[in-house]
């Protein structure tokens, strides 16, 4: 075994222990988000670089603190991608962060069953669990479905569960063609026209409403995005314009996101009605994923949520957080509560990030 992973054992076994508290943190690009962090930082990056890679298996294993920016160079050299099109939010990003915060970005819910969210891209992880153990989970092929899936509860987990040591990821071929559409309307009608052209085969691989302007990408095929673009309509931008719009949508550089008001990332079905408050707002995901810049209460924005079918997360706030994820039934923070007792029973990995109960 690594010298390094023996350290990190041995410093796992004397946190449990002793039931200190220990914040697993790389380069630090997520402490916003969640609940807020405390523990004795416990850096991964030591542990880092990319283990294997076929580019004709499509699947790339890397250790997790191997820098996002680092592994998206690997495999745009083979015209390859992470289809779920991760955010980074700062140069410091790496790949036990980015599964951790299970955060996709535009292309999440694009045409076609091969892309998906971050957790459908997990095909396997090994993670150092709050008892010192080397747990391994799932495989490296895109065919594995024996047992149950353990390596997906990792993706949106925030560390509690333990260390991210290394991850096997499905990655996909790059689209041949990418074509940007912009159109003047209004929420409602972006939002029908989201759901119309989400039923119909269209290359669509990202939308995003804001300020009364609908912005559509379509990736694929040359034929199939020339055929969609003429059917479609709308202002054809610039391929390095649309870019960057994508590009600072992801990141959260747009313009709209400035601000100090509390940014709020709502959830919903694709076909849910306007949320009713009047705060400025950005859709994205064909209508499934809304994101508001508002003062109002937090009960407030969550009953709003509520109501429409979905939950509502504090995403951003200057402040320090608690209550950042919509509370957890009964049932669900039981299962939640087994599961962190199999993984982290003295409680030592993140303590409170994900619920104040965990």
């Amino acid at each position: 075994m690594d010298a390094l992973l023996e350290e990190w054992i041995d410093r796992v076994r004397s946190a449990s222990s002793r039931r200190e508290a220990l914040r697993i943190r790389a380069g630090g690009t997520k402490d916003f988000y969640g609940n807020t962090p405390r523990g004795a930082v416990f850096d991964p990056r030591g542990w880092s670089g990319v283990e294997s890679y076929e580019p004709s298996e499509l699947v790339i294993t890397a250790r997790g603190g191997t820098p996002l920016a680092l592994i998206q160079e690997r495999l745009a050299a083979q015209r390859q991608m992470l289809a779920f099109e991760p955010p980074h939010f700062g140069a410091g990003a790496t790949l036990g962060g980015c599964i951790a915060a299970g955060l996709s970005g535009p292309r999440r819910t694009a045409a076609g069953y091969t892309y998906g969210s971050l957790r459908d891209a997990v095909l396997g992880a090994r993670l150092l669990d709050g008892q010192g153990r080397l747990l391994r989970f799932g495989g490296t092929v895109i065919k594995n479905v024996a047992g149950y899936d353990v390596s997906r509860l990792l993706a949106g987990s925030l560390g509690i569960l333990g260390v991210i040591v290394d991850v096997s990821l499905k990655v996909l071929p790059m689209p041949a063609m990418e074509r940007s559409l912009r159109f003047s309307m209004s929420e409602q009608a972006a939002l029908e026209n989201l759901q119309q052209w989400g039923g119909e085969p269209l290359p669509l691989s990202a939308s995003c409403w804001l300020e009364n302007t609908l912005w559509l990408r379509l990736s694929g095929a040359a034929p199939a995005v020339e055929v969609a673009s003429r059917a479609l309509g709308g202002e054809v931008i610039d391929d390095d314009v649309a870019a960057g719009f994508w590009h600072d949508v992801r990141e959260q550089r747009h313009a709209w996101f400035d601000g100090k008001s509390p940014l709020w990332r709502v959830s919903l079905p694709c076909t849910a009605e306007p949320v009713a408050i009047d705060s400025p707002q950005l859709i994205e995901w064909g209508g499934a994923l809304r994101w508001l810049r508002s003062e109002a209460p937090a009960a407030q924005i969550r009953a709003l949520a509520h109501e429409l079918g979905g939950h509502a997360t504090l995403f951003r706030s200057g402040e320090q957080r608690e209550h950042a994820f919509t509370p957890l039934s009964a049932p669900l923070l039981a299962i939640h509560q087994r599961l962190k007792q199999e993984f982290d029973p003295a409680r030592i990995f993140n303590p409170g990030r994900l619920y104040a109960e965990l």
